[in-house]
């Protein structure tokens, strides 16, 4: 059965619409996106789940840090005055504002080990830049006050010319370090754009060590990371590697009790703690200016010495199924009625777990005609908006916990009724897009209309799509006409 649609009652409010978009697109246009990829990024290891409680800078390290350029001109706020002091990370941004907090063990440190280092960023949306600057925490700073002006030397370490060309992700920014930098620093990677007022301000934490033989002997071997939350029962086991393979002599494992030690910080220090006591030759922790290392809750490096043969290590979780996890579908009427190919859909996911939630309904060929994301815990309420045509349907929920160990399913059947629309089509766009070939009909949601993909070789076209380069987008993008036919 296919898909209707009626595009008789979108024609109310399409010049508004139409103005909208319109508008949307003009504002995208400006956009650039990037972060510091080597060493990464403070962002970027958000993403990667090595530092943790980052709020929207886990989904968007590209986004962080934007704001006016300038630095270190003024007091910051304004057109060529950089960032405010205290919120230098975010960019004054209040969904990046946790990577504005800053202390000695906030944040995992990057080591580096040669003052000679290479720069790389990554752009997910290039535009011009003027330049790249590289500063670095004053000698004597204190880690645990917020990043501010104060915080750095005046004047960048480094200076990479962009001559206002787009800047290629990966190009290497060659640099040196000060002799004088060692320890814990900050450095404050600035991206500026040529073709607008910003700038990106990306900070890298590292912990700068000399180019000699490290104090004491010692060399990395890996790291803890600590990013999930464990459950009793659980076990991590530190797995060690010498030149001839995995090294069970070195290598060890810890149970997790009770809920303390089951937080992310505290089992990475339980594990670190076990290693130092285990193998004189071993350690694990966060080396002082010093040498001396001493474990943290928290992100932990690891250290061999050369007697041991250890050359690196792995970390292992070993997590059992949440048994005590439920979920289910209820509220769900036995029947909805369609006006014109559409109805919401409205019922309840009960859960007694922190989930991700995903509803989806299909049609009688199996053909999605609706889904929605959540997420919920306990009695959470879930609309589903739906196009599709009268008939049985199949409703299937997915719920996920949020530390990924344990998925529960429930489907139901629901009958639509009532009317169905008037223009059938196969797929609401971008669902399908790999299958798109000449003649398949789409729904465009955004505004409402099915375009039709014209015949070889201009049907080529219809599945060049992505997010950010939607240019044959059916009734959207700029040249969406050389690839769809609106019906």
């Amino acid at each position: 059965m296919k898909n209707n649609f009626n595009k008789g009652n979108v024609l109310t409010g399409c010049a508004s619409s139409l103005v909208l978009l319109s508008a949307m697109a003009a504002s995208q246009s400006v956009l650039a996106h990037g972060f510091v990829q080597v060493p990464p990024s403070r962002a970027l290891l958000c993403q990667q789940g090595v530092n943790l409680n980052c709020g929207g800078a886990q989904y968007e390290p590209q986004s962080t840090g934007e704001t006016f350029k300038g630095f270190p001109n003024g007091a910051g706020g304004g057109p060529l005055q950089g960032p405010i002091d205290g919120k230098i990370a975010s960019g004054g941004n209040v969904n990046f504002s946790a990577l504005d907090a800053q202390s000695s063990s906030r944040w995992h440190l990057t080591e580096i080990r040669d003052r000679n280092i290479i720069f790389q960023w990554h752009y997910s949306a290039a535009h011009p830049a003027t330049k790249h600057e590289y500063f670095i925490t004053r000698d004597g700073w204190n880690p645990n006050e917020v990043l501010k002006r104060a915080s750095f030397d005046s004047t960048p370490f480094c200076t990479v010319d962009g001559g206002n060309q787009l800047p290629v992700s990966g190009a290497p920014h060659n640099c040196v370090i000060p002799d004088s930098k060692s320890g814990h620093h900050v450095i404050l990677g600035v991206w500026t754009v040529g073709d607008t007022d910003a700038a990106f301000y990306n900070p890298v934490d590292v912990n700068i060590l000399a180019e000699a033989a490290l104090p004491g002997g010692w060399s990395p071997v890996g790291s803890i990371a600590p990013s999930t939350q464990l459950l009793v029962g659980d076990k991590v086991k530190a797995r060690a590697f010498s030149a001839s393979g995995e090294n069970a002599e070195y290598s060890l494992q810890i149970s997790i009790d009770n809920a303390e030690e089951g937080k992310a910080e505290n089992w990475s220090f339980k594990l670190a703690e076990a290693l130092n006591s285990a193998y004189p030759l071993i350690r694990a922790g966060i080396r002082d200016e010093d040498g001396n290392i001493t474990p943290i809750k928290g992100p932990n490096s690891l250290y061999a010495q050369k007697e041991s043969g250890v050359t690196r290590y792995e970390v292992q979780l070993e997590m059992q199924e949440d048994a005590g996890a439920s979920m289910g579908i209820s509220s769900l009427q036995p029947e909805y009625v369609l006006d014109k190919g559409r109805v919401s859909m409205a019922f309840t996911a009960q859960t007694n777990r922190r989930m991700n939630l995903e509803a989806t309904l299909f049609d009688e060929k199996n053909k999605q005609v609706g889904v929605v994301s959540k997420v919920g815990e306990g009695s959470t309420g879930l609309s589903l908006d739906v196009r599709s045509a009268p008939g049985v349907h199949t409703l299937t929920l997915v719920g996920t916990t949020e530390d990924g160990r344990t998925t529960r399913q429930d489907t139901k059947s629901v009958t639509l009724t009532g009317e169905g629309a008037g223009i059938e089509y196969d797929f609401v766009f971008p669902e399908g897009i790999s299958d798109y070939t000449a003649g398949t009909k789409v729904l465009q949601p955004k505004t409402d209309e099915v375009f039709e993909c014209k015949p070889f070789p201009a049907s080529g076209y219809c599945k060049q799509y992505s997010p950010t380069a939607n240019g044959f987008e059916p009734g959207v993008g700029a040249s969406w006409q050389s690839a769809w036919d609106k019906l």
